[in-house]
């Protein structure tokens, strides 16, 4: 047979589609050439392909040999389709049969021995294959992460000869097994010593996923306080656990080599460009908002972030997507993370206690502030002080600092109450007109929001969040309506007025 189809799996953002190799053998001078829109690392594919062949003692065509990888406008890059160009050869040949190719996907770059190398990436292509009910062929270095799929049929292979041999009928790949997951436990809350107004801060933030701003001089556990968030929230639900390692998988990150379940924490430093931020390159990888999505993105030092550095993030905290556009490819992630920032309140910083000993002038506080875009400050939920403590304050006292555990437990039945009431949405996630429906006030509570709306000459945008702030609230009470006092508390935490930039 001088044609061969086989299947495999390129890589678009989080997604997995489907490529066909087709294979055609003519007569004519002895060539082989590659079509379809590769890169270098595919057109190079040639010389591994034909030693991987030759050296596992298979007879390679010489014939003139033409590839066709579509969809031809899909750009396609890496080795991974060294396996299934292999596999087509071969299966043009007549060395393998074509039929035990048709509802199999295979994924794996060939060493000039016919080894098979980890390719990286393969949960996407795991995710899509199950949809599609085929079987996943891919290296055995690359079996752990794509068993993650759950219900996903992953075999794996060391070698070329291998997979032709389980082709053939004459051995069986092995099923792929997932990782040994090694549970990483979150620091605890009873750690923090004093600083209630910002644990309520937390446990609000926590309670409807909000962003929060925590301003206050260095070592007075802003830091600490924010490496607590993931040990409050609830852990991630099968289909968020799996949009989370599909995206980690994409950068090689040591988040699958734990506790794949628990929410992502990011701490990028505040020298971290925009491209690092929202992910980007010739071949568009995700960045630190996509690998904190579903989790928490920690922005320490906000003021050190380079202004427009910080307002890439104004789109990406609204939609919940990145949208990442080069010449050549243009991809799309989700990003739906809970900003976590801290900040110093002056440039300051050494002796600066929100007193009367800041030793900086208006200028410098003024110019310090204006690093901070008004859009990017309206965005955020709640604003804290983190007060310097005095030592008396460091001293434990028994049953004052509350354990993460017991926390938690509040959070996650304020997360309940807002995913039955609200479609599996939590409060951030909601638009205007679903806040009419879900959060509506009585004439005393809007003639109240109204008149601070007025006094603190907040946006509209602040308005919906100070009422998604205060239906948290309520849902940590566990009131079904909002009071005039659950709505004071949310108004306490968003009209910090001297740190409004306006």
């Amino acid at each position: 047979m001088p044609i061969a189809m086989v299947n495999a799996r390129a890589v678009d953002g989080i997604r997995a589609p489907l490529v066909r190799i087709e294979t055609h053998l003519a007569n004519g001078l002895p060539g082989f050439q590659i079509v379809g829109l590769p890169e270098a690392a595919v057109r190079e594919s040639r010389d591994r392909v034909r030693a991987a062949i030759q050296t596992s003692g298979f007879e390679f065509p010489r014939r003139r040999i033409t590839v066709n990888l579509a969809p031809a406008d899909l750009p396609k890059d890496g080795g991974r389709f060294d396996l299934g160009i292999a596999l087509g050869i071969l299966a043009a040949s007549a060395q393998v049969p074509q039929s035990a190719l048709d509802r199999r996907e295979f994924l794996g770059e060939l060493g000039l021995d016919g080894r098979l190398r980890a390719v990286g990436g393969t949960l996407p292509a795991s995710l899509a294959a199950r949809d599609s009910e085929h079987q996943l062929v891919l290296g055995r270095d690359d079996g752990p992460e794509a068993a993650l799929a759950g219900g996903a049929d992953v075999v794996t292979a060391d070698h070329l000869l291998e997979v032709c041999a389980a082709l053939n009928g004459k051995a069986q790949l092995p099923a792929a097994e997932p990782p040994g997951l090694q549970p990483v436990a979150a620091p605890d809350l009873a750690d923090v010593r004093g600083q209630h107004q910002a644990r309520r801060a937390l446990e609000i933030a926590a309670a409807g996923g909000h962003h929060l701003l925590m301003i206050g001089p260095p070592g007075s556990g802003k830091s600490m306080l924010a490496s607590r968030i993931p040990g409050i929230l609830p852990p991630l639900t099968e289909a968020e656990a799996l949009e989370t390692a599909a995206i980690h998988s994409l950068r090689g990150s040591e988040h699958l080599r734990h506790n794949w379940r628990c929410r992502p924490f990011r701490s990028p430093h505040h020298t971290a460009s925009g491209v690092a931020l929202v992910g980007g390159g010739p071949n568009p990888r995700p960045g630190e908002i996509s690998l904190a999505h579903n989790g928490v993105l920690f922005l320490d030092e906000l003021t050190e972030f380079d202004r427009r550095v910080l307002d890439v993030l104004r789109e990406p905290l609204e939609t919940g997507v990145i949208h990442i556009s080069r010449a050549a490819r243009h991809a799309e992630y989700p990003a739906r993370f809970q900003l976590v920032a801290a900040m110093n309140p002056c440039p300051q910083g050494f002796d600066c206690d929100l007193a009367e000993r800041c030793q900086c002038s208006p200028e410098q506080r003024a110019r310090h502030r204006r690093r901070l875009s008004a859009p990017l400050i309206d965005r955020i939920d709640l604003a804290v002080e983190v007060p310097r403590l005095p030592t008396t304050a460091l001293k434990p006292v028994p049953g004052e600092d509350e354990a993460s555990a017991s926390v938690a437990e509040r959070v996650c039945a304020a997360h309940e109450r807002q995913r039955r009431r609200q479609d599996g949405r939590l409060n951030t996630q909601l638009s205007g007109r679903e806040l009419d429906v879900h959060a509506p006030l009585e004439r005393g509570e809007r003639v109240l929001l109204e008149r601070a709306v007025d006094k603190f000459r907040l946006s509209a945008r602040a308005y919906h969040r100070i009422l998604r702030v205060a239906r948290s609230i309520a849902d940590l009470a566990g009131s079904e309506t909002i009071r005039a006092d659950h709505l004071a508390e949310a108004l306490g935490f968003r009209a910090l007025d001297r740190w409004r930039i306006d």
